[in-house]
């Protein structure tokens, strides 16, 4: 059985997991990207969003793939952490229009086509930003 102070105790670690700039960065182009009045949203996202994720998405986003690194034992968290994460956290985030609903989407459906559109950052870009 767990005690108050153990589970304390995985928090704080948990919250110690590394989330690297370039899982930042995609974190943030990703919940960008489903405000329809934000310039970086795709079409898809202006036509069937009503209204988008804001800034506490992005934390939980980087939660959630602290805790999932964690569960694997890795210290750092990697960007499929932050997929396998993106339709919990964005589902009730993502307001999908009428439009969305006459064709048949909500909005896990609108999440996953946008996983499918932001391209993710190149790790090795990152890497040779810190050397330089």
């Amino acid at each position: 059985m767990l005690t108050a102070e153990r589970i304390v105790a995985w928090q704080k670690l948990v919250k110690k997991i590394e989330v690297p700039k370039f899982v930042n960065d995609f974190i943030v182009k990703l919940v960008r990207a489903t405000r329809p009045k934000d310039p970086s949203a795709p079409d898809v996202i202006k036509r069937l969003v009503d209204w988008g994720a804001g800034p506490r998405a992005g934390i939980f986003l980087a939660q959630a793939g602290q805790a999932f690194a964690a569960m694997d034992g890795r210290p750092s968290v990697a960007l499929d952490d932050i997929k396998k994460a993106a339709i919990p956290v964005l589902r009730h985030r993502v307001s999908a229009n009428f439009q969305a609903q006459a064709e048949g989407k909500n909005s896990d459906d609108i999440v996953v086509e946008l996983l499918k559109i932001v391209s993710e950052p190149e790790p090795k870009k990152y890497a040779e930003k810190r050397k330089g």
